[in-house]
Protein backbone atom coordinates (compact mmCIF):
# COMPACT_ATOMS: atom_id res chain seq x y z
CA UNK A 1 0.00 0.00 0.00
CA UNK A 2 3.12 2.07 0.77
CA UNK A 3 4.38 1.67 -2.93
CA UNK A 4 0.67 1.80 -4.31
CA UNK A 5 -0.96 4.90 -3.12
CA UNK A 6 2.57 6.76 -4.04
CA UNK A 7 2.21 5.48 -7.96
CA UNK A 8 -1.12 6.31 -8.76
CA UNK A 9 -1.24 9.24 -7.16
CA UNK A 10 1.46 10.07 -10.24
CA UNK A 11 0.21 8.40 -12.71
CA UNK A 12 -3.53 10.18 -12.35
CA UNK A 13 -1.25 13.43 -12.03
CA UNK A 14 0.83 13.07 -15.23
CA UNK A 15 -2.44 12.18 -16.48
CA UNK A 16 -4.21 15.41 -15.95
CA UNK A 17 -1.21 17.58 -16.89
CA UNK A 18 -1.16 15.60 -20.33
CA UNK A 19 -5.15 16.12 -20.46
CA UNK A 20 -4.61 19.57 -19.77
CA UNK A 21 -1.79 19.91 -22.30
CA UNK A 22 -4.34 18.74 -25.20
CA UNK A 23 -6.72 21.02 -23.36
CA UNK A 24 -4.54 23.64 -24.69
CA UNK A 25 -3.93 22.34 -27.71
CA UNK A 26 -6.88 21.92 -28.49
CA UNK A 27 -7.88 25.68 -27.57
CA UNK A 28 -5.84 27.09 -29.58
CA UNK A 29 -6.83 25.00 -32.81
CA UNK A 30 -10.08 25.90 -32.03
CA UNK A 31 -9.04 29.78 -32.19
CA UNK A 32 -7.63 29.01 -35.06
CA UNK A 33 -10.46 26.93 -37.05
CA UNK A 34 -12.71 30.05 -35.59
CA UNK A 35 -10.51 33.03 -37.00
CA UNK A 36 -10.64 30.98 -40.13
CA UNK A 37 -14.74 30.46 -39.85
CA UNK A 38 -14.95 34.19 -39.23
CA UNK A 39 -13.08 35.36 -42.53
CA UNK A 40 -15.03 32.90 -44.28
CA UNK A 41 -18.38 34.65 -43.41
CA UNK A 42 -17.18 37.78 -44.32
CA UNK A 43 -16.38 36.03 -47.72
CA UNK A 44 -19.79 34.69 -47.95
CA UNK A 45 -21.39 37.98 -46.50
CA UNK A 46 -19.36 39.42 -49.30
CA UNK A 47 -20.70 37.25 -51.96
CA UNK A 48 -24.26 38.16 -50.94
CA UNK A 49 -23.43 42.22 -50.90
CA UNK A 50 -22.61 42.14 -54.32
CA UNK A 51 -25.07 39.85 -55.91
CA UNK A 52 -27.97 41.92 -54.13
CA UNK A 53 -26.08 45.38 -55.28
CA UNK A 54 -26.01 43.62 -58.73
CA UNK A 55 -29.67 42.96 -58.28
CA UNK A 56 -30.80 46.40 -57.23
CA UNK A 57 -28.92 48.11 -59.66
CA UNK A 58 -30.41 46.06 -62.44
CA UNK A 59 -33.96 46.65 -61.36
CA UNK A 60 -32.89 50.48 -60.99
CA UNK A 61 -31.46 50.41 -64.41
CA UNK A 62 -34.31 48.25 -65.99
CA UNK A 63 -31.59 45.90 -66.94
CA UNK A 64 -32.27 41.93 -66.44
CA UNK A 65 -29.47 41.23 -63.45
CA UNK A 66 -29.21 37.80 -65.39
CA UNK A 67 -28.69 38.74 -68.65
CA UNK A 68 -26.82 42.39 -67.88
CA UNK A 69 -22.75 41.58 -69.03
CA UNK A 70 -21.38 42.13 -65.49
CA UNK A 71 -18.05 40.56 -67.44
CA UNK A 72 -17.83 43.44 -69.47
CA UNK A 73 -15.25 46.23 -68.30
CA UNK A 74 -17.24 48.78 -70.59
CA UNK A 75 -20.49 47.42 -69.39
CA UNK A 76 -19.72 46.97 -65.83
CA UNK A 77 -17.81 50.13 -64.94
CA UNK A 78 -21.25 51.47 -66.83
CA UNK A 79 -23.11 49.60 -64.23
CA UNK A 80 -20.96 50.70 -61.29
CA UNK A 81 -20.97 54.39 -62.04
CA UNK A 82 -24.59 54.36 -61.62
CA UNK A 83 -24.32 53.10 -58.25
CA UNK A 84 -25.19 56.46 -56.72
CA UNK A 85 -28.92 56.36 -58.04
CA UNK A 86 -29.88 53.95 -55.24
CA UNK A 87 -30.01 55.47 -51.51
CA UNK A 88 -26.96 54.60 -49.41
CA UNK A 89 -29.68 53.65 -46.75
CA UNK A 90 -30.67 50.81 -49.21
CA UNK A 91 -27.23 49.44 -49.69
CA UNK A 92 -26.69 49.83 -45.63
CA UNK A 93 -29.68 47.86 -45.34
CA UNK A 94 -28.52 45.12 -47.61
CA UNK A 95 -24.79 44.65 -46.22
CA UNK A 96 -26.41 44.64 -42.17
CA UNK A 97 -28.52 41.83 -43.66
CA UNK A 98 -26.10 39.70 -45.42
CA UNK A 99 -23.60 40.18 -42.45
CA UNK A 100 -26.37 38.85 -39.77
CA UNK A 101 -27.21 35.91 -42.21
CA UNK A 102 -23.71 34.78 -41.57
CA UNK A 103 -23.53 35.45 -38.09
CA UNK A 104 -21.41 38.89 -38.16
CA UNK A 105 -24.20 41.05 -35.78
CA UNK A 106 -21.29 43.58 -35.10
CA UNK A 107 -21.37 47.59 -35.88
CA UNK A 108 -19.19 48.35 -39.46
CA UNK A 109 -18.66 51.16 -42.05
CA UNK A 110 -18.62 50.56 -45.47
CA UNK A 111 -17.39 52.77 -48.93
CA UNK A 112 -18.02 51.23 -52.28
CA UNK A 113 -15.25 53.58 -54.28
CA UNK A 114 -12.36 53.21 -57.54
CA UNK A 115 -9.13 52.58 -56.81
CA UNK A 116 -7.57 55.52 -57.49
CA UNK A 117 -9.62 56.71 -54.89
CA UNK A 118 -10.77 59.58 -56.60
CA UNK A 119 -14.05 58.82 -56.80
CA UNK A 120 -16.05 57.05 -53.95
CA UNK A 121 -19.46 56.19 -55.44
CA UNK A 122 -21.56 55.87 -52.28
CA UNK A 123 -20.12 55.39 -48.56
CA UNK A 124 -21.85 55.49 -44.96
CA UNK A 125 -21.56 58.56 -42.92
CA UNK A 126 -18.42 57.24 -40.56
CA UNK A 127 -16.60 56.00 -42.94
CA UNK A 128 -13.30 57.86 -43.44
CA UNK A 129 -10.14 57.19 -44.64
CA UNK A 130 -8.30 56.76 -41.46
CA UNK A 131 -10.77 53.03 -41.43
CA UNK A 132 -9.31 52.39 -45.52
CA UNK A 133 -5.98 51.47 -43.22
CA UNK A 134 -7.69 50.03 -40.44
CA UNK A 135 -7.76 46.24 -40.98
CA UNK A 136 -10.59 47.10 -43.50
CA UNK A 137 -11.88 44.23 -45.68
CA UNK A 138 -11.55 44.76 -49.06
CA UNK A 139 -12.74 43.30 -52.19
CA UNK A 140 -13.03 43.89 -55.99
CA UNK A 141 -16.19 44.22 -58.16
CA UNK A 142 -15.23 45.00 -61.33
CA UNK A 143 -13.62 42.87 -63.72
CA UNK A 144 -10.88 45.44 -64.33
CA UNK A 145 -10.60 45.76 -60.41
CA UNK A 146 -11.55 49.43 -60.75
CA UNK A 147 -14.49 49.57 -58.39
CA UNK A 148 -14.37 48.05 -54.64
CA UNK A 149 -16.21 47.48 -51.49
CA UNK A 150 -14.14 48.30 -48.23
CA UNK A 151 -15.80 47.47 -45.49
CA UNK A 152 -14.61 48.32 -41.61
CA UNK A 153 -15.72 45.76 -39.01
CA UNK A 154 -15.97 46.79 -35.52
CA UNK A 155 -14.30 44.11 -34.43
CA UNK A 156 -13.97 44.11 -30.55
CA UNK A 157 -10.90 43.05 -28.62
CA UNK A 158 -11.14 38.82 -28.07
CA UNK A 159 -13.90 38.52 -30.70
CA UNK A 160 -12.90 35.34 -32.09
CA UNK A 161 -12.16 34.15 -27.92
CA UNK A 162 -16.10 35.23 -27.54
CA UNK A 163 -17.24 33.23 -30.41
CA UNK A 164 -15.83 30.29 -28.85
CA UNK A 165 -16.48 30.90 -25.23
CA UNK A 166 -18.97 28.34 -24.57
CA UNK A 167 -16.72 25.55 -26.25
CA UNK A 168 -13.63 26.81 -24.05
CA UNK A 169 -16.39 27.14 -20.77
CA UNK A 170 -17.46 24.05 -21.37
CA UNK A 171 -13.78 21.90 -21.89
CA UNK A 172 -12.38 24.46 -18.55
CA UNK A 173 -15.73 22.62 -16.38
CA UNK A 174 -15.43 18.79 -17.57
CA UNK A 175 -11.18 20.09 -16.84
CA UNK A 176 -12.59 21.45 -13.35
CA UNK A 177 -14.85 18.55 -12.66
CA UNK A 178 -12.02 16.38 -13.35
CA UNK A 179 -9.55 17.50 -11.32
CA UNK A 180 -12.30 17.81 -8.24
CA UNK A 181 -13.09 14.08 -9.04
CA UNK A 182 -9.06 13.25 -8.90
CA UNK A 183 -9.11 15.41 -5.53
CA UNK A 184 -11.75 13.44 -4.02
CA UNK A 185 -10.32 10.30 -5.10
CA UNK A 186 -6.90 10.68 -3.76
CA UNK A 187 -9.02 11.93 -0.07
CA UNK A 188 -10.55 8.57 -0.16
CA UNK A 189 -7.74 6.68 -0.89
CA UNK A 190 -5.76 8.47 1.79
CA UNK A 191 -8.71 8.11 3.98
CA UNK A 192 -8.92 4.36 3.49
CA UNK A 193 -5.37 3.89 3.77
CA UNK A 194 -5.97 5.76 7.46
CA UNK A 195 -8.68 3.43 8.18
CA UNK A 196 -6.77 0.11 7.18
CA UNK A 197 -3.96 1.82 9.43
CA UNK A 198 -6.15 2.56 12.39
CA UNK A 199 -7.68 -0.81 12.01
CA UNK A 200 -4.48 -2.32 12.67
CA UNK A 201 -3.94 -0.53 15.24
CA UNK A 202 -7.36 -0.92 16.88
CA UNK A 203 -6.91 -5.29 16.46
CA UNK A 204 -3.62 -4.58 17.82
CA UNK A 205 -4.83 -2.66 21.14
CA UNK A 206 -7.82 -5.24 21.33
CA UNK A 207 -5.49 -8.46 21.48
CA UNK A 208 -3.46 -6.62 23.98
CA UNK A 209 -6.14 -5.27 26.18
CA UNK A 210 -7.94 -8.66 26.17
CA UNK A 211 -4.93 -10.83 26.25
CA UNK A 212 -3.56 -9.51 29.69
CA UNK A 213 -6.88 -9.97 31.81
CA UNK A 214 -6.92 -13.60 30.07
CA UNK A 215 -3.66 -14.25 30.86
CA UNK A 216 -4.18 -13.28 34.75
CA UNK A 217 -7.44 -15.33 34.51
CA UNK A 218 -5.07 -18.51 33.73
CA UNK A 219 -3.26 -18.00 36.31
CA UNK A 220 -5.57 -17.56 39.24
CA UNK A 221 -7.52 -20.70 37.96
CA UNK A 222 -4.33 -22.79 37.77
CA UNK A 223 -3.68 -21.29 41.45
CA UNK A 224 -7.04 -22.49 42.68
CA UNK A 225 -6.42 -25.92 40.78
CA UNK A 226 -3.50 -26.68 43.47
CA UNK A 227 -3.76 -28.43 46.44
CA UNK A 228 -1.89 -26.09 48.72
CA UNK A 229 -3.63 -22.65 48.19
CA UNK A 230 -7.68 -25.02 48.12
CA UNK A 231 -6.83 -25.74 51.54
CA UNK A 232 -6.61 -21.71 52.55
CA UNK A 233 -9.70 -19.81 52.51
CA UNK A 234 -7.57 -16.28 52.11
CA UNK A 235 -5.84 -17.67 49.11
CA UNK A 236 -8.99 -18.51 47.17
CA UNK A 237 -10.48 -15.31 48.20
CA UNK A 238 -7.15 -13.52 46.58
CA UNK A 239 -7.28 -15.75 43.66
CA UNK A 240 -11.07 -15.54 43.02
CA UNK A 241 -11.06 -11.31 43.98
CA UNK A 242 -8.48 -11.10 40.76
CA UNK A 243 -10.18 -13.38 38.10
CA UNK A 244 -13.57 -10.63 39.52
CA UNK A 245 -11.55 -8.14 38.58
CA UNK A 246 -10.46 -9.01 35.80
CA UNK A 247 -13.14 -10.52 34.26
CA UNK A 248 -14.54 -6.39 35.78
CA UNK A 249 -12.00 -4.95 33.07
CA UNK A 250 -13.09 -7.09 30.39
CA UNK A 251 -16.88 -6.31 30.68
CA UNK A 252 -15.61 -2.63 30.09
CA UNK A 253 -13.80 -3.19 27.30
CA UNK A 254 -16.67 -5.09 25.71
CA UNK A 255 -18.77 -2.35 26.87
CA UNK A 256 -16.45 0.14 25.27
CA UNK A 257 -17.11 -1.50 21.80
CA UNK A 258 -20.56 -1.99 22.60
CA UNK A 259 -20.88 1.54 22.76
CA UNK A 260 -19.04 2.66 19.00
CA UNK A 261 -21.28 -0.09 17.68
CA UNK A 262 -24.25 1.92 19.09
CA UNK A 263 -23.07 5.30 17.74
CA UNK A 264 -22.55 3.94 14.29
CA UNK A 265 -25.84 2.88 14.03
CA UNK A 266 -27.08 6.20 15.43
CA UNK A 267 -28.69 4.41 17.77
CA UNK A 268 -28.01 6.64 21.11
CA UNK A 269 -30.73 6.00 23.16
CA UNK A 270 -30.90 9.41 25.93
CA UNK A 271 -33.04 8.68 29.25
CA UNK A 272 -33.30 12.45 29.85
CA UNK A 273 -33.76 13.88 33.25
CA UNK A 274 -32.77 16.33 35.71
CA UNK A 275 -29.09 16.34 36.78
CA UNK A 276 -27.16 17.81 39.19
CA UNK A 277 -23.57 18.87 37.31
CA UNK A 278 -21.78 19.34 40.60
CA UNK A 279 -22.77 15.85 42.12
CA UNK A 280 -21.81 14.33 39.01
CA UNK A 281 -18.38 15.77 38.86
CA UNK A 282 -17.73 15.25 42.49
CA UNK A 283 -18.50 11.60 41.91
CA UNK A 284 -16.10 10.86 39.05
CA UNK A 285 -13.32 13.14 40.61
CA UNK A 286 -13.52 10.68 43.90
CA UNK A 287 -13.82 7.57 42.04
CA UNK A 288 -9.84 8.46 40.55
CA UNK A 289 -8.85 9.78 43.30
CA UNK A 290 -6.79 6.61 44.40
CA UNK A 291 -5.23 6.98 40.76
CA UNK A 292 -4.18 10.56 41.16
CA UNK A 293 -2.65 9.72 44.51
CA UNK A 294 -1.04 6.42 43.02
CA UNK A 295 0.66 9.13 40.89
CA UNK A 296 1.70 11.67 43.84
CA UNK A 297 -0.64 14.31 41.96
CA UNK A 298 -3.55 16.93 42.62
CA UNK A 299 -6.93 16.97 41.83
CA UNK A 300 -8.54 20.40 42.02
CA UNK A 301 -12.34 21.13 42.02
CA UNK A 302 -13.39 24.87 41.65
CA UNK A 303 -17.52 23.65 41.16
CA UNK A 304 -18.55 27.85 41.05
CA UNK A 305 -21.03 27.61 38.63
CA UNK A 306 -24.01 29.73 40.18
CA UNK A 307 -27.02 27.50 38.17
CA UNK A 308 -25.33 23.71 37.52
CA UNK A 309 -28.73 21.23 37.14
CA UNK A 310 -29.26 20.27 33.40
CA UNK A 311 -31.23 18.01 31.14
CA UNK A 312 -29.16 14.90 30.54
CA UNK A 313 -29.20 11.04 30.44
CA UNK A 314 -27.31 10.66 33.63
CA UNK A 315 -25.10 7.72 32.86
CA UNK A 316 -23.84 8.53 29.41
CA UNK A 317 -23.35 12.25 30.76
CA UNK A 318 -21.33 10.83 34.01
CA UNK A 319 -19.10 8.47 31.25
CA UNK A 320 -17.80 11.17 29.48
CA UNK A 321 -17.49 13.15 32.15
CA UNK A 322 -15.23 9.72 34.23
CA UNK A 323 -13.74 9.35 30.35
CA UNK A 324 -12.56 12.89 30.50
CA UNK A 325 -11.00 12.74 34.06
CA UNK A 326 -9.76 9.00 32.71
CA UNK A 327 -7.38 10.53 30.13
CA UNK A 328 -6.11 13.29 31.65
CA UNK A 329 -4.52 10.93 34.26
CA UNK A 330 -3.46 8.36 31.74
CA UNK A 331 -1.31 11.58 29.71
CA UNK A 332 -0.41 12.88 32.62
CA UNK A 333 3.03 13.44 33.95
CA UNK A 334 4.36 12.43 37.61
CA UNK A 335 3.03 14.39 39.83
CA UNK A 336 -0.23 14.37 38.07
CA UNK A 337 -1.93 17.87 38.10
CA UNK A 338 -5.82 18.06 37.32
CA UNK A 339 -8.11 20.78 37.74
CA UNK A 340 -11.97 20.43 37.17
CA UNK A 341 -13.91 23.13 37.23
CA UNK A 342 -17.51 24.75 36.37
CA UNK A 343 -18.85 28.01 35.28
CA UNK A 344 -21.68 30.00 33.69
CA UNK A 345 -20.58 31.31 30.49
CA UNK A 346 -23.95 33.00 30.20
CA UNK A 347 -27.47 32.84 31.35
CA UNK A 348 -28.29 29.35 29.51
CA UNK A 349 -25.22 27.46 29.34
CA UNK A 350 -22.54 25.96 31.87
CA UNK A 351 -19.04 24.88 31.17
CA UNK A 352 -17.40 22.13 32.50
CA UNK A 353 -13.44 22.91 32.13
CA UNK A 354 -11.23 19.46 32.80
CA UNK A 355 -7.00 20.41 32.50
CA UNK A 356 -4.23 18.36 33.28
CA UNK A 357 -0.44 18.96 33.06
CA UNK A 358 -0.12 15.80 30.44
CA UNK A 359 2.17 15.44 27.21
CA UNK A 360 -0.07 17.85 25.56
CA UNK A 361 -1.32 17.42 22.03
CA UNK A 362 -0.47 19.40 18.48
CA UNK A 363 -2.83 21.24 16.54
CA UNK A 364 -3.26 17.69 14.28
CA UNK A 365 -3.97 15.92 16.54
CA UNK A 366 -6.27 18.03 17.85
CA UNK A 367 -8.10 18.11 14.70
CA UNK A 368 -8.13 13.87 14.91
CA UNK A 369 -8.76 13.28 18.60
CA UNK A 370 -12.61 12.53 18.14
CA UNK A 371 -12.35 10.13 15.23
CA UNK A 372 -13.29 6.54 16.33
CA UNK A 373 -9.95 4.36 16.86
CA UNK A 374 -8.21 6.73 16.81
CA UNK A 375 -4.85 6.93 19.07
CA UNK A 376 -2.33 10.36 19.29
CA UNK A 377 0.95 9.00 19.19
CA UNK A 378 2.88 9.43 22.96
CA UNK A 379 6.51 9.09 22.00
CA UNK A 380 8.39 7.44 24.20
CA UNK A 381 5.17 6.96 26.30
CA UNK A 382 3.94 3.64 25.95
CA UNK A 383 2.17 2.58 28.76
CA UNK A 384 -0.76 4.19 27.55
CA UNK A 385 -3.89 1.73 26.84
CA UNK A 386 -7.42 1.51 24.98
CA UNK A 387 -8.61 1.37 21.62
CA UNK A 388 -9.39 5.38 20.86
CA UNK A 389 -12.99 4.76 21.35
CA UNK A 390 -13.24 7.03 24.54
CA UNK A 391 -13.55 10.93 22.89
CA UNK A 392 -15.45 9.39 19.78
CA UNK A 393 -18.05 8.76 22.43
CA UNK A 394 -17.43 11.76 24.78
CA UNK A 395 -18.30 14.16 21.15
CA UNK A 396 -21.23 11.58 20.39
CA UNK A 397 -23.01 12.29 23.66
CA UNK A 398 -22.21 15.92 24.11
CA UNK A 399 -23.84 16.13 20.31
CA UNK A 400 -26.62 14.31 20.93
CA UNK A 401 -27.36 16.63 24.70
CA UNK A 402 -26.82 19.67 21.80
CA UNK A 403 -23.98 20.37 23.45
CA UNK A 404 -20.13 21.70 22.94
CA UNK A 405 -17.06 20.64 23.28
CA UNK A 406 -13.50 22.44 23.01
CA UNK A 407 -10.26 21.83 23.13
CA UNK A 408 -6.94 23.89 24.02
CA UNK A 409 -3.57 22.05 24.08
CA UNK A 410 0.00 22.75 23.79
CA UNK A 411 2.61 20.15 23.71
CA UNK A 412 4.30 18.97 26.59
CA UNK A 413 2.14 21.50 28.61
CA UNK A 414 -1.00 19.85 29.15
CA UNK A 415 -4.80 19.78 27.94
CA UNK A 416 -7.86 21.35 28.48
CA UNK A 417 -11.17 19.97 27.67
CA UNK A 418 -14.36 22.39 27.73
CA UNK A 419 -17.63 21.27 27.53
CA UNK A 420 -20.82 23.27 27.84
CA UNK A 421 -24.29 22.30 27.98
CA UNK A 422 -27.60 24.08 27.94
CA UNK A 423 -29.47 24.27 31.58
CA UNK A 424 -32.85 23.76 32.36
Amino acid sequence: MKRVFPSIVILITLSLVGLMMLQMSWIQNVLQVQKQNYYLDLENAYVGIVKGIKERLASVLGVNPKTAAWESREASNYFWEQLNRIPSSEINDLIKQELNKNGIDLSYEFAIMSNDWNYSAIKSPGYNMDLMFANSFHKSITADNRYFISLYINKPKNYILRRTSWMIGASVLFTVIIISAFAVTVRTVFRQKQLSEIKSDFINNMTHEFKTPLATISLAVDALGNPKVQGRGDQIDYYTGIIREENKRMNKQVEKILQAAQLDTNDLELNLQTVDVHDVVANAAANIMLMVEEKHGTLEQKLVAKRWFIKADEVHFSNIIANLLDNAIKYSKDPTHIAIETSNPNAKTIAIRIKDNGIGMSKETIGHIFEKFYRAHTGNLHNVKGFGLGLSYVKSVVDAHQGKIKVDSTPGKGSTFTLEFPMT
